[in-house]
């Protein structure tokens, strides 16, 4: 906190011109919401202007605080203090609210804004990702440098970001684990879209977040020596701490304070300018921004200037006997990866004997982690089943921020985690669960694929050959659907050495997220000498065994379904039609790769095509063509072993013989 005074006159001055530069916003956009970032003016002037510490002329200074508005649909708000703050946003910007093209979205996206730290707007994630970020910033203080990595994790929140279930998963994990470096501030103005929050939400918020091991204090949304003697406690206090502001939509708006019509619309003309000469504002002018404002907020970038220089000082100190987590941070912080870290990966021969990929997976993510010392992540207590446990690392708890991370069963929080574990610098998260399990995270999968995060999920039990367990567990749709988000890399190993290399792209691929689809069940290990080399997933899918003769037809498989397709293989050439298999493991990359090496690999002149895959058959008929077949599961599974289930649902090597033999009829 500035130790300046607070000068009460100027202080008001600076929060009216928030509101209206948001009101302005949303009116001349004809679209927004405006009665939020008006009642949350206070907090946005307090934080910025007295609290945070960060520097507009440097958004992604390492050793700033971080501010995130989970309720994203007030981006006006974040828009006007980043204006005034002085990060680079200009008034055009704010008159351009919601045009396309401009800075300024409808809600914030990362990468979009300087000082947008992450993309919100569906409410729960933006708290559900301040607690990964909280989890990142401990991690690299105990493992780098305590006095460098020492920010603080600030949060705004909606009474609608509560209601979501991502929220209280987040909040009850942060509470456990004690991050006292996370504060939330909820504005409980008691208005949703459809009326007040009595309608559906009557619970005591102060009371759940108490029984999660939170601080909570309540404070007066406009009373900004309570508020600031709140931040204050909260910055002492060693557990993550809950600012319950009691505020009012749309403040001082004659006829719609504390209504629904203050949420998602314009105030309207009549109304806006009534507000505005409510304040003593001048009813006619728009994006007004005094220059006693812009005097008072510059003064954020000259302490920001300060605040960096003097953490750049104490890098250099602690650079003359850096720490092995400090060495490995700054070798990293630009997205670099350590010399020689793929070097010596594991490989496995086909002697060894049949393992299921979630086995070789667990392999290889260990010997990446000695090589990788900001590789940290765990799994939706499904260590022991997806193999993710770092051997010899501790876990991540209370008392020590380890490698190891237990997220309980929480997938959709343990999601939004792993995106804010990627917004801190350096760290390479992976989160592993089932592959049904997939269907509880895919809100924040989809937000890291829009922001160009890479976390790393692993899933595994990937197909009804997990058995018994039953049609509740067994994947249908998954993979269809998970291909379908764009910038995300679903790779389905067909054995341990694919396995390998698929590790291998996760860690270098920086621009989206990677999801490994691991096999339950043993899987033979291909020998090098009879079919081509692993390393040909990097390009997607390749030639893995060629036709014995004139190629009269072509097999694409994935995963395991890989060695059906060299069984019937290996049937179709003791009756002379010869036969090519490609392993596809995935298509996103195969997709990317020029049309030569995809016509060499699956010859537009061949049009004998089956494909197979336990799995839903949508999206198929890309490869296969119109004249192709596909081999795939059109229903949900049962509950039975495995192979059964396999032999059952039609998935055997005659099955995929007599396909291509009623092709070539």
């Amino acid at each position: 906190m500035t130790k300046e005074p607070l000068d009460a006159n100027l202080a008001r001055h600076t929060i009216d011109c928030l509101r209206f530069l948001a009101a302005d916003a949303v009116e001349q956009a004809r679209s927004g919401h405006p009665g939020t970032p008006m009642e949350a003016a206070p907090l946005a002037y307090l934080l910025y202007r007295r609290h945070l510490r960060h520097n507009p002329a440097d958004p992604a200074w390492p050793g700033r605080d971080r501010f995130v508005l989970s309720c994203g649909h007030a981006s006006m708000l974040l828009y006007g203090v980043l204006h005034l703050s002085g990060y680079g946003l200009s008034l055009a910007d704010l008159k351009n609210f919601r045009q396309l093209g401009s800075p300024t979205a409808g809600h914030p996206e990362y990468g979009h804004a300087p000082g947008v730290e992450t993309t919100t707007g569906p409410l729960g994630q933006g708290l559900a990702v301040s607690v990964g970020m909280a989890m990142g910033a401990r991690f690299l203080a105990e493992r780098a440098s305590a006095d460098l990595f020492n920010y603080r994790i600030y949060c705004l929140c909606s009474d609608g970001d509560l209601m979501e279930g991502v929220a209280a998963e987040a909040a009850s994990l942060a509470g456990h684990l004690g991050l006292g470096n996370l504060i939330v501030i909820y504005l409980d103005n008691r208005i949703t879209i459809e009326g007040e929050t009595d309608l559906a939400f009557s619970e005591s918020v102060a009371t759940r977040f108490l029984a999660y091991d939170w601080q909570v204090r309540q404070v007066e949304g406009e009373n900004l020596a309570e508020i600031e003697a709140a931040l204050n406690a909260a910055k002492a206090d060693p557990r993550p701490s809950l600012l319950i502001a009691r505020t009012h939509i749309a403040p001082g708006a004659p006829t719609k304070q504390d209504s629904a019509e203050a949420h998602g619309a314009p105030l309207g003309a009549a109304e806006l300018a009534a507000t505005k000469r409510a304040y003593g504002w001048d009813a006619e002018a728009m994006f007004h921004v005094p220059e006693a404002v812009r005097a008072h907020m510059a003064a954020c970038r000259e302490r920001g200037a300060r605040l960096q220089r003097e953490w750049e000082e104490r890098l250099a100190r602690a650079q003359e006997r850096p720490s092995a987590g400090l060495i490995a941070w700054l070798g990293s912080r630009d997205g670099r990866l350590p010399e020689g870290w793929a070097q010596n990966l594991p490989q496995f021969l086909a002697g060894d004997g049949p393992q299921a990929t979630r086995q070789a997976s667990g392999i290889v993510l260990n010997a990446l982690a000695a090589r990788l010392p900001l590789l940290l992540g765990g799994s939706a207590d499904l260590g022991p089943s997806n193999n993710t446990h770092l051997q010899g690392e501790a876990s991540y708890s209370r008392a020590l921020s380890g490698r190891n991370l237990h997220f309980g069963v929480r997938e959709h929080a343990m999601g939004a985690i792993l995106n804010g574990l990627c917004h801190t610098s350096g760290l390479i998260p992976f989160g592993g669960t089932f592959l049904i399990f997939s269907d509880y995270m895919r809100p924040p999968m989809r937000l890291a694929a829009l922001m160009g995060l890479a976390p790393i999920y692993v899933f595994t039990h990937d197909s009804i050959a997990l058995g018994e367990d039953g049609p509740t567990h067994q994947p249908v749709e998954q993979l269809a659907g998970l291909r379908a988000v764009p910038n995300l890399r679903v790779i389905r190993p067909c054995d341990a050495n694919e396995t390998a290399h698929a590790w291998r792209l996760a860690v270098e691929y920086r621009r989206g997220p990677t999801a490994l689809i691991l096999s339950r069940q043993a899987l033979p290990v291909l020998d090098p000498g009879q079919h081509a080399p692993a390393d040909g997933l990097r390009r997607g899918g390749y030639v893995l065994a060629e036709a014995e003769g004139p190629l009269r037809a072509l097999l694409i498989a994935t995963g395991a379904e890989v060695h059906l397709a060299l069984a019937a293989r290996a049937l179709l050439h003791q009756e002379g039609i010869g036969t090519r298999v490609v392993s596809l493991p995935c298509w996103e990359l195969f997709a990317e790769q020029d049309v030569a090496y995809r016509d060499a690999v699956l010859p537009p002149a061949c049009a004998t095509r089956v494909a197979v895959e336990a799995a839903s058959p949508f999206g198929w008929e890309r490869w296969v063509g119109e004249r192709g077949a596909i081999l795939a599961m059109h229903g949900y599974g049962a509950s039975a072993p495995g192979g059964v289930l396999l032999k059952h649902f039609g998935f055997s090597a005659e099955a995929v013989v007599r396909r291509v033999k009623e092709m070539l009829i």
